[in-house]
């Protein structure tokens, strides 16, 4: 879950993660360590049609959460890390 600044234009001003609820480091707007955001909006032939969700996950949560999976992540390399 991220917050905002409404007096600065989307400034970042806190991140938690939807599981845990652990506080994420932000400084300056800027979010200082590892984080998952989903974002999704639902389409036709869904329950949730015309719904957008969104979440945060603190790293110790995305891994809880991905070493569930029946197919493994895809993980490659990234050169840029915005």
């Amino acid at each position: 879950m991220r917050k905002y600044t409404k007096i600065e234009e989307n400034m970042l001003l806190e991140v938690r993660c939807n599981k845990c609820g652990k506080n994420l480091r932000v400084e300056n707007g800027f979010l200082k360590e590892g984080c998952f955001h989903g974002e999704n909006v639902f389409g036709y032939f869904s329950t949730r049609d015309g719904s957008k969700h969104s979440w945060d996950l603190c790293e110790e949560c995305y891994d809880e959460l991905v070493k569930e999976f029946m197919i493994p992540v895809e993980e490659t390399e990234s050169n840029e890390y915005l």
